[in-house]
């Protein structure tokens, strides 16, 4: 049967996008190669016959012109998308013109990238010309699309660029493959539960179920029928049988969402499934064995809750195995134009609008805002704009008007460009301090330090 999947060769020196790139191929049924340099690219294309090959641009011995180049003139007519950096759109552009079919920008949305391997499969001989006139149609676009490539099928879990969001993921990939217990900390509207999806999609348990539970709504009357299902005439109102989450996410990833909020009762009852790893149903006479990996997400220091008796410190070692934190996007500014554009395409499918662009005066506006809701009040914000703009472009005027962003002189760092600058000024006006410096900035100071240390600025 693997002799009928489409074979893709994935040309890309970063360890985490090629992961999630061969992720996906799999999850689309495609046989992936991957292979971190143009070397052992052009080493493969010679020993094997591949029906798609994704290119990053920049590679460690040589480049994606350069591979190009040498697939031009040894007559291969693989079909080739490039995958390119913002920064070099217009090399990407070149790169069509010499061969490749098509071009996206990292990182890519799932959906963006099927229709065009899809597409690149079906028609990858198109002529030259052709090529040349979709490269400039693309290049010459105001706006160029920014989505990002998600891990996992039915996510909406964005990859970040910024350093934040690059340690976040690092700490994804080495935790997914294993069977550990994972503490997801974060404030409201982070996007904890993607982080969960995600780690379960990049598992050994990513083909069984993922459940998720709201612990807010568990009281500790009715939590054990929730947890581990009840039979018929066990209670009152037991007028069916019913199945457990623990049942219902067996051999995969259960969920719990805000673990603080469990009912202390109900936290006895949890840590002795987990030890024991068996359920009976309420009024049942049987155990039954489950196999679950347990995620779960707090937005409040559970650390803090032992200490007020509100959390027991057993159940609480028991969960914080691995712990991951997930960043908030005022301390991510790098990333909210990509989380603006994605967050477009969704509002786009789901109420049928064609937006395609946001003005750069409503990107400034957006970036300087605090977001105290996160992704959560930027998604909001996103879809409130789209309806009320008339054409397929959205407007600072069609913003609402927020009443903490911060003066423009100590905006959060919104260009690449200038941040080198920014630090500098706040530096100096702050004396030196970094604590004040970074509240200038709307930053925490561990993102201070690394931006500091990336440009290279010294006190």
């Amino acid at each position: 049967m693997n002799n009928l999947k489409k074979k893709i060769l994935i040309v890309e020196d970063d360890p985490t996008f090629s992961l999630l790139l061969k992720t996906w191929c799999q999850k689309n049924e495609y046989d992936p190669v991957a292979v971190f340099s143009v070397g052992t690219a052009q080493q493969e294309v010679l020993n094997n016959s591949f029906d798609l090959i994704l290119s990053d641009l920049r590679l460690p011995d040589s480049d994606g012109i350069m591979f190009l180049t040498w697939l031009k003139d040894n007559k291969h007519e693989t079909p080739v998308i490039i995958l390119t950096n913002y920064a070099d759109i217009q090399t990407a552009v070149s790169a069509m013109k010499l061969g490749a079919v098509d071009f996206m920008e990292k990182p890519v949305n799932h959906l963006i990238l099927k229709e065009k391997v899809e597409s690149a499969m079906r028609d990858g001989k198109q002529n030259t010309e052709s090529r040349k006139q979709k490269a400039e149609k693309e290049y010459l676009k105001p706006y160029f699309l920014a989505s990002p490539l998600v891990a996992e099928r039915n996510s909406d879990l964005v990859i970040g660029n910024s350093m934040a969001a690059k340690e976040m993921y690092s700490h994804i990939q080495l935790v997914a493959p294993t069977d550990l217990s994972v503490l997801i900390y974060g404030e409201s509207g982070t996007g904890k539960e993607y982080v969960a999806k995600t780690i379960h999609a990049l598992s050994k348990r990513s083909k069984a179920p993922f459940v998720a539970v709201d612990c807010g709504v568990l009281s500790k009357e009715l939590a054990a029928s929730e947890l581990f299902g009840h039979v018929k005439g066990s209670f009152t109102s037991a007028i069916f049988d019913k199945t457990g989450v623990f049942e219902e996410a067996n051999g995969g990833t259960l969920f719990f969402d805000e673990i603080g909020n469990l009912p202390y009762e109900v936290q006895v009852q949890l840590l002795r499934t987990l030890q024991e790893r068996k359920i009976r149903k309420v009024g049942g006479t049987k155990e039954q064995l489950v196999d679950v990996r347990l995620l779960c997400a707090s937005n409040e220091d559970l650390d803090k809750a032992v200490q007020h008796g509100r959390f027991r410190e057993d159940l609480f070692h028991r969960l914080q195995e691995f712990i991951i934190e997930v960043p908030a996007l005022r301390n991510r500014v790098e990333d909210i134009e990509l989380f603006a554009h994605f967050f477009r395409e969704q509002t786009n499918s789901e109420i049928s609008k064609e937006i395609k662009f946001i003005s750069k005066e409503a990107l400034l506006i957006l970036k300087q805002h605090l977001w105290k809701g996160n992704l959560r009040e930027l998604k909001n914000t996103i879809r409130r704009a789209a309806l009320f703009a008339n054409g397929n472009i959205i407007l600072s005027e069609h913003l609402p008007v927020f009443q903490n962003t911060p003066p423009q002189e100590f905006s959060s760092l919104f260009d690449e460009k200038e941040e080198k600058q920014r630090i500098l000024n706040a530096l100096q006006k702050s004396g030196g301090n970094k604590t004040i410096a970074a509240k200038m900035l709307n930053i925490d100071r561990k993102t201070l330090y690394n931006k500091m240390h990336e440009y290279g600025v010294e006190l």
